[in-house]
């Protein structure tokens, strides 16, 4: 075993700890990553605050991007040291039913990811959260959460992929499974609504609409491609998205993780209409809904995890997009941090400006 420096967590709604931790070398079909950069996600937040519960110590962070520095037995000869990659937290086992129809994003093999390669100082179990813990100077994860990466593309850059632009855009154009000429509402305009939003164009939607609490941010969304912006200030905002289209939208996009706005997202719906969840409240926070209405409108609700994406088929077509100049990427990015500062980088995130803040690792 190895030792690291890594951001760790002891207690919910505390400052993350830098210190020194253990990594196992990789095991068959594994591969170490030396972590370049690493983005905060919301997700890594609620983790950290409690919302999501989870075995303490733990290891946040699973939007990232690095070199591989080590590989195990098994791994696919495609894999060699030296080859940069994204690391999500799409782990896969590739024989599970979900699997098996496509759905990598649900795998449904169990794992306990305090029996992963991270341990304390002394040998004591490390929650790996989210099967990656890339608050780390490096990262042991499973072959099936890599993509290899042009080495000229930017870290940075590749990190946000790895969860907010998959995200997003998968929300759009697998999830909400959006046909030309649709409208879209996309309520959040951070991160991961901005990449929603990106989606919802390349996929050809008539009219994108974005809806956010701060008017610099939905300024941004036209930036990126909303047609129109709506303030989640006013006392009925779908009312002002429907004079806009001329009736509710066929697919209302919810990125925040606020039980609230589920509550309103299908209001904004037309008839048929789905809301996709993209945004993950904390586990105690509730919704409530109307069935009957919505089961008379033909509408519906549909989880959208990770986009819905293929890892190794998706990344490279959202690489090639970001070449085109077809998908906005540097400018996710909202501020650039080194690990010692990671908790001054949440403190920005939860300020609720912030698209992305990245950790870098300057070597």
């Amino acid at each position: 075993m190895q030792s690291i420096k890594a951001a760790v967590c002891h207690a919910f709604n505390a400052p993350l700890v830098i210190e020194d931790v253990l990594l196992d070398a990789p095991a068959a079909g594994q591969v170490e990553v030396e972590i370049d950069a690493v983005a905060i996600c919301h997700s890594d937040i609620s983790y950290q605050q409690g919302g999501f519960g989870g075995h303490l110590p733990a290891v946040y962070g699973h939007e990232a991007a690095g070199r591989i520095t080590a590989i195990g037995t098994g791994v696919a000869a495609e894999y060699a040291v030296g080859d940069s990659v994204c690391v999500t937290l799409v782990r896969s086992c590739g024989h599970c039913p979900s699997c098996y129809s496509g759905h990598l994003s649900t795998c449904e093999t169990p794992r306990d990811n305090t029996m992963g390669p991270l341990k304390t100082k002394d040998g004591g179990a490390v929650l790996q959260a989210m099967s990656c813990g890339a608050f780390a100077e490096k990262v042991v994860v499973d072959q099936s959460q890599i993509v290899k990466i042009p080495a000229d593309l930017g870290k940075d850059v590749a990190s946000v992929i790895s969860c907010g632009v998959i995200t997003g855009v998968g929300a759009s154009v697998l999830a909400a499974n959006l046909r030309v000429g649709q409208d879209v509402v996309v309520i959040g305009a951070g991160g991961v609504g901005l990449n929603a939003i990106q989606g919802a164009r390349i996929a050809g939607a008539r009219r994108i609409v974005a809806v956010d609490l701060m008017d610099e941010k939905l300024k941004i969304a036209k930036a990126f491609g909303a047609t129109d912006a709506v303030s989640a200030k006013a006392a009925k905002p779908w009312r002002e998205v429907k004079a806009i289209l001329g009736r509710g939208a066929d697919a209302v996009l919810v990125t925040v993780g606020v039980a609230q706005v589920y509550d309103q997202a299908p209001r904004y719906l037309a008839p048929s209409g789905n809301v996709v969840m993209v945004g993950m409240p904390h586990g105690d926070q509730l919704t409530t809904f109307s069935p009957l209405n919505m089961a008379d409108a033909g509408q519906g609700f549909i989880g959208s995890k990770m986009g819905n994406m293929v890892i190794k088929r998706d990344i490279p077509w959202i690489i090639d997009l970001y070449k085109q100049g077809r998908l906005k990427l540097d400018e996710l990015i909202s501020g650039r941090w080194r690990l010692d500062q990671i908790n001054e980088a949440i403190a920005d995130t939860l300020g609720g400006a912030a698209k992305r803040n990245v950790i870098i690792f300057d070597r």
